[in-house]
């Protein structure tokens, strides 16, 4: 994961639990659940990045393993 990717999600988390306090506090249910759901963007862009890593690392894996197979 990128450092933009990971400050991307960190920030949506943050600011969706600012937003989800500030709710809870004022009573005010529709700024709360916008936290709640900003919160759940930057979890999703996570799960995003480390199913992307994933498949790069895949991909490099059977690079490799095709490589040795020609090279044999």
């Amino acid at each position: 994961m990128s450092i933009e990717e990971k400050f991307d999600s960190a920030k949506d988390k943050i600011v969706g639990k600012a937003k989800e306090l500030e709710g809870k506090l004022t009573g005010d249910k529709v700024r709360e659940a916008e936290g709640k759901a900003q919160g759940v963007v930057g979890k999703a862009k996570d799960a995003v990045a480390d199913v992307k890593d994933g498949v790069k690392e895949a991909v490099k894996d059977y690079k490799e393993d095709s490589k040795k197979e020609i090279d044999k």
